[in-house]
C-alpha cells in the first residue's frame, strides 16, 4: 500500500509522489489549510491539504487523532522560515492529492501528540497504543538491532544458534521457580527455566563446541526497576576457553555494540577481584565513574571511648569505615537525616558523620555531635588518614560487615547523585576471583552465583576449606550495573559431588535432581565455560530508560501481572480436574 515509511522522506524526494501510511499523530487547521502530521514506526512526516483538493480536503477536516489513514502526495520543501530542526523530515512535505481513510479510532486514553504524565498501569493496559509513541518505537527498533549485531557476531565466530526447552525440571539456582502441572503426569510439574544453564552445558559434553541463544528465562521473585518475572538473556557457553579467552571475546562483543549503535569508545576494561571492590566501594558492581570510597578505620577505632565504633572495630565479623565526601559540608541537617533514614533501608541503626569547616582551625574547625567521644589524637589521625579538607563531610559506617558494605555502598551512589558528582561517560569493568560461598541465615553455605560454578582450588581444598574458597567466575559491570555473570563450569563429576556436598546436598539429592548433569559429566565432557548478559537490562542502559518495563513490549507489572491481558487469570473446574489440581482458597472476584 505504501511507496515509503514516513521517517524516510527528505529533500532527495523533492517533487516525487509517494504514498504514505500510518496514523494521524496531529492534526492543525490553519485558515483553511489542514496540515496533517502523519507517523508509522520510522518517524513522523507533514502532509498539507488545501480547498483546491476537494474531496480529499473534506476527509482530511474529518479525521482525528490516531485514525489510520492512507496518503498520496507530492513531496516539496516547506516554505523559508518553516523548517523544524526538531524533525528528521523537518526540511520537507507532503502535498496531499488522496486521502483515505482505513480505520477511525476513538480518542486514546493516552495523549500522544505532546507529552503528558501517565500512570503506568495506564500504559501498560493500553500497550498497543502506549507503544505508538515514538520514543518507544524507537526502544524496540533499538533493541532488534542490538539482538541483530549480536547474532551477527557470534555467528561470524562459529557459534551456533541452539534453542533450549522451556519446559524443564526445578534447579535450586536462588529464585524460586515457575511451575507448569503437567496433566499427563498426575502429580508432577514441570518448572520453567531461571537460565539454559544445565542445557548449555549438556551442550558442551556433546560437542556443540559454541553456543548462544537470545534466551527466555523466568524468576518467581520479588521486582525492582531492573527486574522482571520473564527476561530474555544473550546466552553464551563454549568449549575449550579459559577465563581470559571468554572475557576477551565477550568484551570485543558490547564493545563493538556500544561502537556501532551508539558510536561510543569504550575503551579499556579494567578488572577487579570481589574483594577489592567490597573493601573500596562495599559492592560487587561498583560505579568507576563515582570518585568516593569507602576506607577502613577499625585499627583507629579499637581504643576510642564510643562504643558504636570500638565493638564493631573489635569484633572479626564486623567493619568500620569512613566515607569522605568533597564539597558535602554544605549539606543541611535535614538533608543528613534523611540519609540517617535512608542507611535504615539496609539495616543501618544510625550515621555518624563530620563537616570539615575548616581543616586548618583543627578540632574548632569541625562539627559534629561524635568528637567529643574521641582524643584529639584519634581525630588528628582519622582526617590525616583521608587527607580530609575545607568542605568535606565524612560519613562513618560501623556494623556486620555485610550491613556496612550495603547501607554506605548504598551512601557512596545516593550522595553522588545529590551532589553531581557522578562524571559522564562510560565505566566498564569485570569483577572476577568471587567466593565460592556465601554463608546463609542459619549458619549454612549455599553458592554466590550458581552450583556449577568452577572452583579455583582441587577437590582436597574445597574440602578443607570452602568458605575461603574462591571462583573461576567473572562479572561484567557497567556504571554500576551487572551487564552479564559467567564463570568457567565444573567438567567433572568428582568435583561437581564435592560442591554438592558442601552445598548440603545428598547422593540422593543430587542424583534425583541432577543425575542427567551428573552421568552427562562422566562420559567426556570438555572444559567449558560461559557467561549471560540481561539483553533488558543492557537496552535500558544504552536507550536512558530508567526501568526495563520501558525497553520490553509487554512487560509485567511490579506485582507480575499484565494489565492488558488481566494475566494471571482463572481456569475452569474442568481444567483443574485434568491437572488433578484442588484450589485450597476460593479465587476472590475482581474489582
Amino acid at each position: 500500500m505504501r511507496s515509503n515509511y514516513c521517517g524516510e522522506l527528505n529533500e532527495s524526494f523533492v517533487d516525487q509522489e509517494v504514498v504514505l501510511c500510518g496514523w494521524v499523530h496531529r492534526r492543525r487547521d490553519h485558515g483553511g489549510v489542514i496540515f496533517l502530521d502523519v507517523r508509522d514506526r520510522e518517524g513522523i512526516s507533514q502532509v498539507v491539504y488545501d480547498p483546491d483538493t476537494v474531496e480529499s480536503f473534506a476527509a482530511a477536516e474529518g479525521v482525528r487523532n490516531e485514525f489510520v489513514i492512507k496518503v498520496t502526495g507530492i513531496v516539496r520543501m516547506r516554505p523559508d522560515g518553516t523548517f523544524n530542526k526538531d524533525m528528521a523530515t523537518g526540511k520537507i512535505e507532503v502535498l496531499g492529492k488522496q486521502l483515505e481513510v482505513l480505520n477511525a479510532a476513538n480518542t486514546p486514553p493516552i495523549q500522544l501528540d505532546e507529552h503528558a504524565e501517565v500512570g503506568e498501569e495506564i500504559r501498560l493496559r493500553y500497550r498497543y497504543i502506549d507503544l505508538r509513541r515514538p520514543e518507544m518505537a524507537d526502544r524496540l527498533r533499538f533493541r532488534s538491532k542490538v539482538t541483530n549485531t549480536v547474532r551477527n557476531f557470534l555467528d561470524e565466530r562459529g557459534f551456533l544458534d541452539i534453542e533450549t526447552p522451556l519446559l524443564t525440571k526445578a534447579t535450586p539456582e536462588g529464585a524460586r521457580d515457575y511451575l507448569v502441572p503437567s496433566r499427563t503426569h498426575p502429580n508432577r510439574f514441570f518448572a520453567l527455566p531461571q537460565s539454559p544453564q544445565l542445557f548449555k552445558q549438556i551442550l558442551m559434553a556433546a560437542g556443540m563446541d559454541r553456543y548462544y541463544q537470545i534466551a527466555k528465562c523466568f524468576r518467581d521473585e520479588d521486582l525492582r526497576a531492573d527486574r522482571q518475572p520473564e527476561f530474555t538473556q544473550i546466552d553464551v557457553e563454549t568449549s575449550f576457553m579459559n577465563e581470559e579467552q571468554i572475557m576477551s571475546i565477550m568484551e570485543e562483543m558490547i564493545s563493538g555494540i556500544f561502537k556501532t549503535h551508539l558510536n561510543v569508545d569504550l575503551g579499556e576494561f579494567p578488572q577487579m577481584t570481589h574483594a577489592e571492590a567490597m573493601r573500596r566501594f562495599g559492592s560487587d558492581k561498583p560505579d568507576l565513574r563515582i570518585d568516593l570510597e569507602l576506607v577502613d578505620i577499625a585499627e583507629l577505632m579499637k581504643g576510642v571511648d564510643f562504643k558504636v565504633f570500638n565493638g564493631p572495630a573489635n569484633d572479626a565479623d564486623s567493619r568500620v569505615v569512613a566515607l569522605k565526601v568533597p564539597n558535602g559540608a554544605s549539606l543541611s541537617r535535614k538533608v543528613i537525616d534523611s540519609y540517617t533514614e535512608f542507611v535504615g533501608i539496609y539495616g543501618a541503626k544510625g550515621l555518624a558523620w563530620i563537616k570539615v569547616n575548616d581543616i586548618s582551625a583543627g578540632i574548632e574547625g569541625l562539627q559534629s555531635p561524635i568528637l567529643k567521644f574521641m582524643s584529639a589524637e584519634v581525630i588528628a589521625s582519622l582526617m590525616d588518614m583521608l587527607k580530609a579538607e575545607t568542605g568535606d563531610i565524612i560519613f562513618f559506617g560501623a556494623d556486620k560487615i555485610k550491613v556496612v558494605n550495603e547501607a554506605i555502598g548504598a551512601l557512596r551512589i545516593k550522595v553522588a547523585e545529590d551532589l553531581g558528582q557522578i562524571k559522564d561517560g562510560w565505566a566498564p569493568l569485570w569483577v572476577i576471583d568471587f567466593p565460592m560461598f556465601e554463608t546463609t541465615s542459619d549458619g549454612g553455605l549455599t553458592s554466590l552465583h550458581h552450583p556449577f560454578t568452577a572452583p579455583s582450588c582441587d577437590v582436597q581444598q574445597l574440602a578443607a576449606d570452602p568458605i575461603n574458597a574462591l571462583s573461576r567466575a567473572y562479572d561484567m559491570v557497567l556504571n554500576g550495573t551487572e551487564l552479564g555473570g559467567g564463570s568457567i563450569r565444573i567438567h567433572n563429576s568428582e568435583m561437581q559431588q564435592s560442591v554438592f556436598k558442601v552445598l548440603g546436598i545428598s547422593e540422593e539429592e543430587a542424583e534425583e535432581k541432577f543425575g542427567f548433569l551428573l552421568k552427562a559429566l562422566s562420559y567426556g565432557c570438555p572444559p567449558h565455560g560461559g557467561i549471560a548478559f540481561g539483553l533488558d537490562r543492557l537496552i535500558m542502559l544504552m536507550t536512558g530508560a530508567t526501568s526495563i518495563r520501558d525497553v520490553i513490549a509487554f512487560p509485567k507489572t511490579q506485582s507480575a501481572a499484565c494489565p492488558l491481558t488481566d494475566a494471571p487469570g482463572e481456569v475452569s473446574s474442568k481444567q483443574l480436574r485434568e491437572l488433578n489440581i484442588r484450589l485450597r482458597e476460593q479465587p476472590q472476584p475482581q474489582q
